[in-house]
């Protein structure tokens, strides 16, 4: 065989090989080409789930928006109940204050007479009923002393007490 046999030879083992690498790199470039497209494939799928969850928000920030319409509605109407309530506590504490200012002293002038009254006949009754026990109490000692000096005196009496009475 002649030299450019050889070189032929050699060129063509060259070039089987490098075709060889070149299939070799293409396999591997294929493989990760497939596993970009799932990639892709998945982040596809993620996004249309962020997408879904996206619109959920939306939705659920749409309901809040809603519920808190009502509660500004609610809060007006409490606004008013409290400024009507605050209108009828001063309404009433001005009648408490004419009312004090016009009956106040002859009401407690009427309860101070009132209870002087009261103590005086509670004082009047005590006295009577202490004046009356007192002298049942002499007259029972008296009746007492008068049979220990003489056994005939206590006969008893038409009341049932021994002694007259």
């Amino acid at each position: 065989m002649s030299g450019g046999a050889v070189a032929g030879l050699i060129a063509s083992g060259a070039f089987a090989v490098l075709v060889l690498f070149a299939c070799y790199v293409l396999f591997k470039l294929g493989k990760i080409f497939d596993e970009a497209a799932a990639r892709v494939r998945q982040t596809g799928v993620v996004i249309d789930e962020g997408t879904a969850r996206v619109r959920q928000a939306g939705a659920t920030v749409d309901e809040v928006n809603v519920a808190l319409a009502h509660v500004n509605k609610e809060l007006e109407r409490i606004d008013a109940i409290t400024a009507n309530v605050q209108t009828v506590t001063t309404n009433v504490s001005s009648l408490t204050s004419i009312f004090a200012a016009t009956l106040g002293g002859p009401v407690v002038r009427v309860a101070a007479f009132s209870y002087g009254v009261r103590q005086a006949v509670a004082k009047r009754t005590k006295a009577d009923v202490t004046a009356r026990v007192s002298a049942q109490m002499k007259a029972e000692k008296a009746q007492r002393r008068s049979a220990r000096r003489s056994p005939e005196a206590t006969a008893v009496g038409a009341d049932g007490r021994g002694g007259g009475r």
